[in-house]
């Protein structure tokens, strides 16, 4: 290049220098390019890593609310089962003491028919009735006693699946 000439220098070393410049310039571009591209692929690998953490514990938690929802519905079922076991056998115990004073007041029936006075017919009537009453209390003290042990035994599954919930997500995360 020494061989052009320039109107500014006498030896055309001015273009020279200008190339020189020029070529300075154009490395420190393509260094300063080449960095920037460095960082950005270090900062999206970064990115990725955490997205990928993230996307990770998104996925964990979410199988924990699956499980923690699945272990809900399996003491709800268990509630109901307990529920519906306890009132089958309430029912059964109501209706074989329905049958037991039916046979009574059918017994008393007959009894009484065969009273030959007004006071025995009296005396009969008054025994049966303090004898229904202690029954009757008897049979609704146990019916009471039955229906709280039924809640109390019903309630145990749902109550269980609350203090997982309170000993799960009571935590600090």
């Amino acid at each position: 290049m020494s061989s052009t000439k320039s109107k500014g220098g006498s030896d055309g070393t001015t273009i020279e220098h200008a190339a020189e410049a020029e070529n300075k310039g154009f490395d420190k571009t393509l260094v300063a390019m080449k960095e920037g591209m460095e960082r950005a692929a270090k900062g999206l690998e970064t990115s990725q890593v955490k997205i990928k953490e993230q996307v990770e514990k998104a996925m964990k938690t979410a199988e924990e609310v699956l499980a923690f929802s699945q272990g809900n519905m399996e003491a709800l079922m268990k509630a109901g089962q307990i529920y519906a076991s306890g009132v089958q056998d309430i029912s059964k115990h109501f209706a074989a003491s329905g049958k037991s004073s039916l046979e009574e007041t059918v017994a008393f029936t007959k009894s009484l028919m065969g009273v030959k006075s007004v006071r025995e017919a009296v005396e009969l009537q008054t025994g049966f009735a303090k004898s229904s009453i202690e029954k009757a209390v008897s049979e609704t003290s146990r019916l009471t006693d039955a229906n709280v042990k039924l809640a109390e035994q019903a309630i145990a599954p749902i109550a269980a699946r609350f203090n997982v919930a309170v000993e799960t997500f009571g935590k600090v995360r």
